[in-house]
């Protein structure tokens, strides 16, 4: 099972910088990228929120549930 992050195609749709997304929503360019990397453990309800409407989206836009047909 894994959590696919699509931050990167949203900051696409918007033509927005990971910069100017992380300068909105308070967070550091290194923090946001960890988590455009799919490399965070967890991201607070409150980042997430930010995200959705700096982008205009819904959390369901950014984040993807895929099972391994390994399991």
């Amino acid at each position: 099972m894994a959590i696919i992050i699509n931050l990167d195609v949203m900051l696409a749709k918007r033509k927005m910088r990971s910069k100017e997304l992380a300068s909105l929503i308070g967070i550091t360019t290194a923090n946001l990228s960890v988590l455009k990397s799919g490399k965070a453990k967890a991201i607070r309800f409150s980042t997430l929120a930010a995200i959705c409407e700096a982008l205009e989206c819904q959390p369901g836009d950014l984040l993807e549930f895929v099972c391994d047909s390994t399991e």
